[in-house]
């Protein structure tokens, strides 16, 4: 039976952030969830939830007592800003013992994963997931409304994981010997369409879902209608349009780390089967 630990994990209310608690606790350990909001914050039942701020790093210091891991994201505050404050988190960090590290990667450069990558004074761990099974969510309400899904580029191919099996393998470096110093690229266990998606939610709503394609033109206009910045919308065309090799090759990281296969969208969809039958928002 492995030994119970006290954990700390930032970004306790994001969406991998909750599942790498949910996994911590699973597993029998204790787990503090790192907040800005402790009074408001839904995390899952068994956290201690603290306070605290990664822009301030100071504010840390509490909950990192008698921690001995920490799962840390690459932003922080009310604006999601890139973080600068990495080698104080990881001097405090050190400070009060804490041996192993996690750090989700954003997408691009980012100078608190420099400063994990640079220590020396941790075993860390870089988690690196490709597209979330959770980004469908953003069709739910347009499902709900009108049987109806409406995209560019819709057979572009992706690797998407769960990202519950993100959590788990957060967990385990967390948690266990042998990671430190990792890189690890995690995908679930198929490619898929956005059709192919499309038509798992459908089969699990057992109502149809007409899937229409829009042009390039058209996925511009409604991302500047949401407000999207030019630089957010190059991203979207890029990783949607050109997906990288990364983003659609499978790999087997989270069977070689958990010790079970990676989970389907198709469950995926079951286990959101709601979201995509309740009145939109």
């Amino acid at each position: 039976m492995t030994q119970t630990q006290k954990l700390l994990v930032t970004g306790a209310t994001g969406t991998v952030g909750r599942e790498v608690v949910a996994e911590l606790l699973a597993r029998g350990h204790a787990v503090r969830a790192l907040t800005r909001d402790a009074a408001g914050a839904a995390v899952p039942d068994g956290a201690e939830v603290v306070q605290g701020d990664l822009t301030e790093p100071d504010t840390l210091a509490p909950a990192l007592e008698g921690v001995t891991g920490l799962h840390l994201i690459t932003f922080g505050g009310p604006y999601f800003t890139p973080l600068e404050t990495g080698p104080r988190i990881l001097e405090l960090a050190r400070a009060a013992g804490v041996r192993r590290v996690t750090v989700l990667h954003g997408g691009g450069p980012s100078l608190l994963e420099d400063a994990v990558r640079a220590d020396d004074g941790v075993d860390w761990t870089v988690l690196m997931p490709v597209e979330f099974m959770a980004n469908a969510l953003e069709w739910a309400d347009r499902i709900a409304a009108s049987d109806e899904v409406r995209e560019p580029f819709v057979s572009r191919l992706s690797a998407m994981v769960h990202e519950g099996d993100v959590g788990a393998v957060a967990a385990v470096a967390l948690t266990e010997e042998g990671h430190g110093g990792r890189e690890y690229v995690i995908t679930g266990p198929e490619l898929l369409t956005v059709g192919d998606k499309v038509a798992a939610v459908a089969a699990v709503r057992g109502r149809e879902i007409a899937l229409v394609e829009l042009t390039e033109e058209q996925a511009v206009a409604r991302w500047r209608a949401a407000g999207h910045p030019q630089d957010v919308i190059g991203f979207l065309l890029e990783a949607y349009g050109n997906t990288p090799e990364v983003g659609r090759t499978v790999v087997d990281t989270v069977e070689k780390v958990t010790g079970r296969p990676a989970r389907t969208f198709a469950r995926w969809a079951a286990e959101h089967a709601d979201a995509f039958s309740a009145a939109p928002a």
